[in-house]
């Protein structure tokens, strides 16, 4: 559930004298619910902990009112399968449809394209991340063998067997074909972004300096609307869900008698 929205502010005692509809709020029920709620100040954590039991005492009582009884499902405790319920039995969700799911298909296309394929070798000059001055002799290594390369590109497996510090020598520096997720973040950036032939630069990493051959590029093609039209449909679902779930909450806020805690609420009450 998503409430991130709802504000809520309070007096500046220790524990805020909080009560809903008449039922008060423990103060040691706040300081548990502390641990759940990290914040850069102890008195912004009591009032977030104390506003997320406002929101949980809110739905129990909506729940009871209407006389919710519904089944735990697997791994779901007594209260969740409460809330569950009541939200299923109260919250309508518009359907998201096919207009919208191509709209934002065609506003976020390079979100729906497969990766690239790199085919590439490489020379490693090792240097631990926390050494600058290493960092910077080895950068200066490594644009040397660069200029090597430049004036003779077919050296590279000869010099990768010298100085590269992957077990990959042992094949000429060969890393095999390479997409996302293959390896570790920083290298993989600017190694998909590369044109075929050796890379200008030595590319930098946690391990160290890279020298790049690229043998062969594949570039990433754009996956069609029918292929991943369930996905966007499912995301678009969850934020529907959730904007209707706060709204749902902050129409019991603003339908219900809350004292020493100002918490936003929607205007209309909720029908009886």
């Amino acid at each position: 559930m998503n409430t991130e929205s709802i504000i809520a502010s309070s007096n500046h005692q220790e524990w805020p004298r909080v009560s809903i509809n008449g039922v008060p709020l423990d103060p040691q029920a706040i300081a548990l619910e502390m641990q759940y709620h990290p914040a850069e100040t102890r008195e912004e954590a009591v009032f977030l902990a104390a506003q997320a039991l406002v929101i949980r005492e809110l739905l129990e009582q909506r729940a009871a009112y209407l006389g919710v009884d519904v089944f735990p499902q697997a791994d779901e405790t007594d209260e969740e399968a409460l809330i569950r319920g009541l939200l299923e039995l109260e919250v309508a969700v518009p359907t998201v449809d096919d207009q919208a799911l191509e709209q934002f298909y065609q506003s976020n296309q390079e979100r729906f394209s497969s990766a690239p394929l790199v085919a590439a070798r490489h020379i490693l000059l090792a240097v631990a991340p926390d050494d600058v001055a290493g960092r910077s002799r080895t950068r200066e290594q490594a644009v040397a063998l660069l200029d090597q390369l430049r004036d003779n590109p077919s050296r590279f497996a000869a010099l990768a067997a010298q100085y590269s510090d992957c077990p990959s020598k042992a094949q000429g520096g060969a890393l095999g074909q390479l997409s996302s997720g293959q390896t570790v973040a920083e290298f993989e950036r600017q190694l998909l972004r590369l044109d075929e032939g050796l890379a200008g630069q030595p590319l930098e990493s946690r391990y160290g300096f890279h020298i790049v051959l690229v043998d062969q590029r594949i570039d990433g093609r754009q996956l069609p609307f029918e292929l991943v039209r369930d996905s966007i449909q499912a995301e678009l679902g969850e934020r529907v869900w959730q904007k209707a779930v706060v709204h749902y909450i902050e129409t019991l806020i603003g339908d219900a008698g809350i004292e020493g805690i100002v918490m936003r609420g929607a205007a209309s009450p909720l029908l009886q």
